[in-house]
């Protein structure tokens, strides 16, 4: 991926790491309201890129009453370059948390990412959509037993 200088300006304006940090941090908070622990920081890698792919983001279900092996089962073609589109971002995702960790929008401890609450309400326009994603993908996420079988359901090796 080339650098950011390098990088078509409306697409390093959309990946900039403030909202980036934010996705992933409004995703982590959810994961851990929902599961009672802190969200394994692979996750916080991977996860993300359910929400800033529009097409892939359009797609999730308003709820998670879909349960995550439906919703894989049945859009096999949004996922089938998830692995790819995870390796082509992350530098942009890796810069994501980077940002929200220096301004404490989330902590790492012990292999977790830990988060400290704060409010989205002031998001407007398309940042609330993407919050709005992320707090789904993040409850989404804290109902699948073990991280491994996430990331095997993405087709994401690790």
């Amino acid at each position: 991926m080339p650098s950011r200088a390098q990088q078509p300006q409306a697409f390093a304006a959309f990946l900039n790491p403030a909202m980036v940090g934010a996705v992933q941090a409004v995703m982590a908070q959810e994961y851990e309201l929902k599961r009672g622990r802190a969200m394994v920081w692979p996750l916080a890698i991977v996860l993300p890129v359910l929400v800033l792919h529009r097409s892939t983001r359009e797609a999730l279900p308003s709820n998670i009453r879909t349960h995550l092996p439906t919703w894989v089962g049945r859009n096999p073609a949004l996922l089938a370059g998830f692995g790819a589109r995870v390796d082509s971002t992350l530098p942009v995702l890796r810069e994501g948390l980077r940002f929200a960790l220096r301004h404490g929008l989330i902590q790492v401890e012990t292999g977790a990412v830990h988060t400290v609450p704060f409010s989205t309400r002031r998001a407007e326009g398309e940042l609330r959509e993407l919050l709005k994603a992320a707090r789904l993908v993040g409850k989404w996420a804290a109902t699948v037993d073990q991280p491994s079988t996430l990331m095997a359901l993405l087709g994401v090796r690790v």
